[in-house]
């Protein structure tokens, strides 16, 4: 009985020995699920905070390369609208028909006609022109007539101072009556020329 005793006894070891290594291999592999599972959560923590970081990582990029080409497309704009500016400035230079070159034309002509509306006519000119000569040739002729009047009644003084008992002398009388003609043309003369 003893025996069987030892048996049990030795079977029950057993039985507990193997109960309580399944149980401990059960419990570290349990261990080492849960450090496991704790890795692995820790480990898709950050793999989702690197996907955030990236992922805003690449919103920012986006926004730049958005920013830059909207920079891009506003150079090409301004690019092209100078393009056009030199283009419409050499065909300006180069074609006298453009719209700025016929809008300078149209002011010439305005300009020109009311110029040519304002000034007065070459035959005006020229009879105004005509008018002063002839008024100057007449001073001038009266000027000399003056002087050869002056010129005899100075010689006629000088005979008639020899001439010492005449009191009806001829020459006191021609020059008392008569204003001098020189007087009277250059009172004349500045009505004569237009203003």
């Amino acid at each position: 009985m003893q025996n069987r005793y030892q048996f049990t006894t030795d079977m029950k070891k057993i039985l507990v020995l193997s109960m309580l290594v399944s149980s401990v291999m059960i419990c570290s592999c349990q261990r080492q699920e849960s450090a496991a599972q704790q890795q692995l959560g820790q480990r898709k923590v950050e793999l989702d905070a690197r996907e955030e970081a990236l992922a805003e990582r690449k919103t920012v990029l986006d926004g730049r390369e958005k920013a830059l080409d909207e920079r891009q497309n506003a150079l090409d704009q301004r690019e092209k609208a100078l393009a056009q500016k030199e283009g419409a400035a050499a065909n300006a230079r180069t074609n006298p028909t453009d719209v700025q070159g016929q809008t300078v034309n149209a002011e010439r002509d305005s300009i020109t006609q009311q110029l040519s509306a304002s000034a007065p006519n070459r035959s005006q000119l020229e009879a105004q022109k005509a008018q002063k000569e002839s008024g100057r040739q007449q001073q001038s002729q009266r000027e000399l007539e003056f002087k050869a009047e002056r010129e005899r009644v100075r010689q006629l003084k000088l005979t008639g101072a020899f001439m010492a008992g005449d009191s009806a002398n001829p020459a006191a009388s021609t020059t008392s009556s008569t204003p001098p003609p020189a007087q009277e043309d250059t009172s004349a003369s500045p009505s004569q020329t237009p203003e």
